[in-house]
């Protein structure tokens, strides 16, 4: 019997898959909280010129 059944590479790969989304989903959350600093940092700015 092999070690490559369809039972294993579906566990494998759901467990692949499960990680690459947890990583994407970690660069979305820190590109909004970056847009989010950018925009406070924005605000702060134009009203220190006026």
């Amino acid at each position: 019997m092999s070690r490559n059944n369809e039972k294993n590479i579906k566990k494998h790969n759901d467990k692949l898959h499960k990680a690459q989304d947890k990583k994407k989903q970690a660069e979305i959350n820190r590109k909004e909280k970056l847009k989010q600093i950018a925009k406070k940092f924005n605000e702060s700015k134009a009203s220190e010129d006026k």
